[in-house]
């Protein structure tokens, strides 16, 4: 009997964790891109960043943080018959109001503060109706001043990672949504353009 409750208990908790997971709303979003920029040329958007830790400016050397833009897409969870879609209603639009990035590299080598930047916590807001653009911080300026970044710009190494970014938010019912988009990242002491 106790293996039996233990059993359902265990079961129980899987599926509460999926459920959480996956979340209850009626729709969900979908990140459709990603794309990045240098903070030293932020309206250059690419699939992947060149990630500068220091850009020389009129001769003086200086860091910049690194922005990245997502779109979001709006997908209804049970969108009714093929032949006639349901359309989403205000409802089920979903404000999206933090993030949260973390660096991993393919090597395994993934200690913060020693093999990849510290990961942190942002907040923005973007609320989804159907389609969606929002820009946000992808490498913070302290970032490159921390190890291991700092040891960078006196080097000729590129630490490559993926930048794997996790949003948060909620439905116009307060349900909660989650979903995570990844972007390559390659840090190095680029060289700077004349």
């Amino acid at each position: 009997m106790k293996r039996v409750l233990l059993g359902l208990l265990v079961m129980a908790s899987v599926s509460c964790g999926s459920m959480t997971r996956e979340g209850t709303a009626s729709s969900y979003l979908v990140v459709a891109a990603i794309d990045a920029a240098s903070g030293a040329d932020p309206e250059d958007f690419a699939g992947d960043l060149e990630s500068d830790v220091v850009t020389v400016v009129d001769g003086v050397s200086t860091i910049f943080g690194d922005v990245a833009r997502v779109t979001f897409v709006l997908a209804l969870k049970d969108p009714g018959p093929s032949a006639s879609p349901l359309t989403p209603t205000p409802a089920n639009a979903i404000t999206v109001d933090r993030y949260r990035v973390r660096f991993i590299r393919s090597d395994g080598r993934n200690r913060a503060g020693v093999d990849v930047p510290y990961g942190f916590d942002g907040a923005f807001t973007a609320t989804v109706f159907d389609q969606t653009q929002a820009s946000f911080t992808l490498v913070r300026a302290q970032a490159k001043a921390e190890a291991p970044l700092a040891a960078l710009a006196t080097s000729l190494i590129v630490v490559s990672t993926i930048a794997e970014i996790t949003f948060y938010g909620h439905d116009q019912t307060g349900r909660e949504v989650i979903t995570r988009g990844r972007v390559g990242v390659h840090f190095a002491n680029w060289g700077d353009p004349e």
